[in-house]
């Protein structure tokens, strides 16, 4: 029974890594599909969601059934219940990256990002990546230094957010209403991403410790 216990919760870690691994991959094809208007890409994105969606489901339900007929304790506990959690943030970084997919799609062939905001969207997108990636070394290596790595990514995510409020508010961007809709709407996705993906991070550290910082 031990020995099936240990290889249920390490098929649990598996598909919560392999999760990570397809967002990570998403969020890096809707952030190319968004930057060059290229619809064709953002259809995987779309299409991708469907199968993260439905590894979400799987893991819950091995959680639950590990939670059943296991009774686990202590971190072995905690290794359970925050998977649940973490499946739940990593599905919504899976519709994060849909919705920035969706907006590439909906303006092709033009493009969705306003003239005088290019380059802060890509720098978005860049750090989106990286903590996306973050995310998968963490899930894999199990380091409490990479949790700091995306607490920083995130701060450099947040402070850019606040810099496409105030370039819509000056001259420098050039956007009829619906630009300035897209790049609103854009803007919030990726700070989004960012957060869940700080959840995730949580979660690791209430993994380590018991205690969510």
């Amino acid at each position: 029974m031990r020995a099936v216990f240990q290889q249920s919760l390490s098929e649990l870690q598996d598909r919560l890594t392999l999760m990570a691994e397809l967002v990570e991959a998403s969020i890096g094809e809707a952030t190319t599909a968004f930057g060059n208007s290229d619809a064709e890409l953002a259809e995987n994105v779309i299409e991708r969601s469907e199968e993260i969606d439905a590894l979400s489901l799987s893991l819950d339900e091995l959680a639950f059934d590990i939670l059943l007929r296991q009774s686990p304790v202590a971190s072995d506990l905690r290794l359970v219940v925050a998977s649940l959690r973490m499946s739940a943030e990593l599905e919504r970084m899976s519709d994060l990256a849909e919705h920035i997919a969706e907006l590439a799609r909906y303006r092709y062939p033009d493009s969705a990002i306003p003239k005088g905001l290019r380059k802060t969207f890509t720098r978005m997108g860049a750090l989106d990546v990286e903590m996306a990636e973050a995310v998968v070394r963490l899930l894999r290596e199990q380091d409490p230094a990479i949790i700091i790595e995306i607490r920083d990514l995130e701060d450099d995510l947040d402070k850019l957010h606040a810099k496409v409020f105030t370039k819509m508010l000056s001259d420098k961007v050039n956007a009829d209403a619906l630009g300035l809709v897209d790049a609103t709407l854009a803007s919030r996705y990726h700070e989004r991403f960012g957060d869940h993906a700080v959840g995730v991070a949580k979660q690791m550290q209430f993994f380590f410790s018991g205690e969510i910082a």
